[in-house]
């Protein structure tokens, strides 16, 4: 076997095997069934100059087909301003790992710092890390340092209206670490207040995690909430989208305790699940608890304003298993992203793409209603997404939209469909995907 980009010589590679005790690199892969291996020669094309692969790659990147997004379920088709790939490329916000070497990470400490700052203010809330993998990943750990955070405590509540994947990861991680997990009903495509209380009066539960904007679309009223979890010595979590908390009471104006969400929508692209990444806030008594990055705020031996980490005690190398998660070098690229939309964006920018995605949305329910091709589901406010009830089945509807060139009518569980729609989309969108519902086969749209 003959890698000439590869550092080590015949010798390097010898003297590895026999430290291992291998006959030959074939032997690393001995215990992977033979009809697995490939035996075959790669079709790979000659050498081509840097215009031919670039004109290769063009080709290739023609061939996907381009559909107009009218579908959400965690991930959502907001606008990135052109300027943020030029910014996050800026050498200023550029190190090799983790700053713990202050003097020479200002640019890195700067944006993290500013990135904490802009989450707490979204969130209400006092600290803020930077960053975790994802909102799921987030979520996960929000419950784990709920757990932590009341110590005698071992028992977590999710609500039956989070995403199904938030769930899913959430119960992963506490099976895992030995926490018992429990849901909470629904009622009207709401968390049951009713059945919370029912639950919290085993008197064991250290977190109850809630959405702000549930799976539905719907608007959560959370009303009473954090005094129920409260009583019994909890904490309560809130899962939010960080662009709709410019327009939506914050987990802290609801009393929650911990904050977490994906900032994929603070205008990072779509792009077959990520990279994104997840928030985590929480108020000034838990930020002990809080894992990964903090940076604060101080000064050098001249006076100049600073930036550090801090809170810092290096216990993810110390303690290991019993550490707080270790989450060093993991998404500050994508925090950085979140940073320069907030900057870009401010609080009149962000209303505005609530503003519009709440326009569309509400049109599209009702132009939707209006073909006599679905039933409404539930009565309740929604932001920019929503779930009908079709005539059809759904995966049927979505597969229809999906040949036509749409994304949309992601099917549920239950059968139904969610449609979901931001500033991106244009009215002649929506009437392109009415029509397109309208001209359906088999049905006698109005």
């Amino acid at each position: 076997m003959s890698f000439p980009y590869f550092p080590h010589t015949d010798d390097d590679i010898r003297a590895m095997l026999d430290r291992i005790g291998a006959g030959s690199l074939d032997d690393l892969y001995s215990d992977v069934p033979d009809e697995f291996i490939f035996k075959g020669e790669f079709s790979l094309p000659e050498a081509m100059s840097e215009v031919e692969v670039r004109k290769t790659f063009s080709e290739i990147a023609g061939r996907n087909r381009q559909l107009v997004i009218f579908a959400g379920g965690g991930a959502y088709d907001h606008y990135t301003p052109a300027v943020i790939p030029y910014l996050v490329s800026r050498s200023e916000f550029q190190t090799a790992y983790t700053p713990y070497q202050s003097e020479v990470s200002q640019g890195t400490l700067r944006y993290i710092f500013e990135y904490q700052s802009m989450i707490a203010m979204l969130t209400g809330l006092d600290c803020s890390n930077a960053s975790m993998y994802d909102g799921a990943t987030a979520a996960a750990e929000a419950m784990l340092m709920s757990v932590a955070c009341t110590r005698k405590k071992n028992r977590i509540l999710l609500s039956s209206a989070l995403l199904p994947q938030v769930i899913g990861t959430v119960m992963t991680y506490a099976k895992y670490h030995g926490i018992d997990t429990g849901l909470v009903a629904m009622d009207g495509g709401m968390t049951s207040a009713a059945d919370l209380e029912r639950q919290l009066a085993s008197d064991d539960v250290a977190g109850v995690l809630v959405p702000s904007l549930n799976r539905y679309g719907i608007i959560e009223d959370l009303s009473g909430f954090a005094e129920a979890v409260h009583a019994r010595k909890g904490l309560l979590v809130m899962y939010s989208d960080p662009s709709a908390l410019a327009v939506l009471k914050t987990p802290g104006e609801w009393g929650a305790d911990i904050a977490c969400g994906d900032c994929q929508t603070l205008g990072m692209p779509l792009s077959s699940g990520g990279p994104y990444a997840g928030y985590l806030a929480c108020r000034q008594e838990y930020v002990r608890k809080l894992p990964g990055r903090i940076v604060g705020q101080t000064s050098d031996m001249d006076g100049k304003r600073a930036y550090v980490l801090t809170l810092q005690a290096r216990e993810q190398h110390i303690r290991r298993e019993k550490a707080t998660s270790n989450i060093c070098s993991n998404q500050s690229l994508m925090a950085l992203h979140a940073t320069i939309y907030m900057s870009l964006m401010g609080r009149d920018g962000l209303r505005e793409v609530n503003r519009l995605s709440y326009g569309g949305a509400h049109c599209l329910y009702e132009r939707l209603l209006s073909t006599g091709l679905f039933e409404p589901v539930f009565d309740r406010p929604f932001l920019k997404e929503f779930v009908l009830k079709p005539s059809v089945p759904a995966g049927q509807l979505h597969g229809y939209l999906s040949d036509k060139g749409f994304f949309a009518a992601l099917p549920t569980e239950e059968g139904l469909v969610s449609f979901c729609v931001t500033e991106k989309r244009t009215e002649e969108e929506i009437d392109a995907l009415v029509s397109a519902i309208r001209q359906m086969p088999g049905q006698d749209g109005k």
